[in-house]
């Protein structure tokens, strides 16, 4: 080891000519500033002071007995939220029926107190202080030497949030956030970490050995996968990490939903989270891939009518190489993936050679679609059913196979995927399959995205509602006496089209 030189020196020294700058930290970047110094502190058994009976003080109470403290109440009168914590902890929680002072800062790691006034948070903060005791004084954050932030609890796995008292409704929206992400099963798996730690540092050499262990350990945790603390569960899960710690290839196709991020399902969000390649569609949007992890490989394989695409024997075959390799692929397609996706093509193709597969579900278009029109596809006035309808064939034109008068019968809501460019074709077809040139018609291009347009018209109007709302962008359009209601709800811009016609466009409204 080098003598210790103190900071200047070193500065000094660096400046020389020939001499080697001053080292980065490992792995990256100088630490920021930090306005706090998150730290985990350990009370088991330790004695903590809590000043008066309020409600407020009865929460900080609880967290400290949670957290294994030995907690000491002084108070005159008690809120009716000790109940539950006199009845749960019982000796853990002493009560002092008196006003606190000088004297009850003996032998106390923390003290905490909800003062009725400054006066007494003044004081009670310079009596913990001379003390010597870190103290909090609630909603009160001058007399603060430690503060409490948003908890998401997954003990042993816990987490903290903190925004340094400047904005405590943040820190509890990044809690919800976080929330979402991280299983109830992560407990236990926290758990059997812990009771693994030891063996794994017996058996396994460090480096690649135990990198490659834990790495299928937390596969296991974050997959889905439920279990317990118990030492056999430990010591099976030992065996299944050290036989499965070599890779194995996985595809996922995920549902993107429509557009929104907000609309991804939480088992998406965690097949992103858990990811070492994704290849998405190029409906999907930067919104929704950057909920995935950072250190993935994004790949576009997108598919769009009347523009230069991938071809889907690539990308089954730039998805078996991946998976062959011991890659987590996803598969991220918009909307559901099982409806009009030709993820039952990729599922066949990838099991008959061998690679475990599943299948995330997604938003389909329709579902919201029907959201943003405030309509009910199933209305009971209206339809007992539901049609789902490609509107665009391999062959860039309507499918030739659709009876087109079943189309036209009552009692039904028709929804038309990829329509925008065969618009024109479908109107014709329905009105010479006998529907009414009255039936309500819906046109959204970009359903619940901020770009969004929609259109509320008659199905003799569609042709022209199409050259309103254009094609460039995904387009539904939906058929049927449910859509009527929509008419009311969309604000009413006339826009005069050919014909004498008049609809109603709505944009930039998702």
């Amino acid at each position: 080891m080098k003598p210790c030189q103190s900071p200047q020196n070193r500065l000094a020294n660096s400046n020389q000519k020939g001499a080697s700058p001053l080292r980065k930290r490992r792995g990256g970047e100088r630490v920021g500033e930090l306005a706090v110094l998150p730290v985990f502190y350990k009370l088991k058994g330790r004695q903590v002071v809590v000043a008066n009976g309020t409600d407020a003080a009865a929460w900080k109470a609880e967290l400290m007995l949670a957290a294994g403290a030995r907690v000491r109440l002084y108070a005159v009168e008690l809120d009716e939220a000790f109940d539950p914590l006199i009845e749960q902890y019982g000796a853990q929680l002493e009560i002092e029926n008196r006003p606190w002072g000088q004297d009850c800062f003996d032998l106390a790691t923390l003290a905490i107190c909800d003062a009725e006034s400054d006066g007494e948070a003044q004081a009670f903060y310079c009596a913990a202080k001379a003390a010597g005791v870190p103290v909090n004084v609630i909603d009160r954050p001058r007399f603060c030497q430690f503060q409490f932030g948003s908890i998401v609890n997954r003990s042993p796995a816990v987490i903290g949030i903190s925004t340094d008292g400047a904005a405590p409704i943040l820190g509890q929206a990044m809690r919800r956030r976080i929330e979402t992400l991280l299983p109830q099963s992560i407990s236990d798996w926290a758990g059997v970490a812990r009771d693994l730690r030891d063996k794994v540092s017996a058996h396994l050499e460090m480096g690649a050995p135990r990198r490659r262990f834990w790495e299928r350990f937390v596969d296991l945790a974050f997959g889905g996968e439920t279990t317990d603390t118990s030492d056999a569960t430990a010591e099976d899960v030992f065996q299944r990490c050290q036989r499965e710690a070599t890779p194995k290839g996985k595809v996922t196709l995920v549902g993107a939903g429509p557009g929104d991020a907000e609309l991804l399902t939480l088992k998406a969000v965690r097949a992103l989270q858990g990811a070492d390649v994704i290849l998405f569609d190029d409906l999907v949007g930067d919104d929704v891939l950057e909920l995935a992890r950072r250190e993935a490989k994004r790949m576009l394989v997108g598919k769009r009518g009347g523009r230069e695409s991938c071809k889907q024997d690539d990308i089954n075959a730039t998805m078996l190489k991946l998976a062959q390799a011991g890659k987590n692929v996803v598969r991220l397609k918009s909307g559901d993936p099982m409806i009009f996706g030709r993820a039952g093509e990729e599922v066949a193709f990838l099991e008959r050679a061998g690679v475990e597969t599943a299948v995330v579900p997604g938003i389909t278009a329709a579902s919201a679609m029907a959201s943003q029109l405030g309509v009910s596809l199933t209305h009971r006035d209206h339809a007992r059913s539901v049609r789902l309808i490609t509107g665009h064939s391999r062959h860039g034109q309507l499918p030739t196979d659709i009876n087109w008068q079943e189309m036209a019968s009552n009692g039904t809501t028709n929804v038309f995927y990829m329509a925008g460019r065969t618009a024109k074709q479908l109107e014709q077809k329905l009105l010479e399959g006998g529907m009414e040139a009255s039936t309500p018609v819906a046109i959204c291009a970009s359903v619940s995205r901020k770009e969004t347009q929609q259109w509320i018209g008659s199905l003799s109007q569609l042709g022209a509602g199409i050259d309103v709302v254009g094609y460039e962008n995904p387009v539904l359009i939906g058929v049927g006496e449910t859509f009527a209601a929509a008419r009311q709800q969309v604000p009413a811009l006339a826009n005069a089209l050919p014909g004498g016609f008049e609809v109603n466009l709505l944009a930039g409204n998702g």
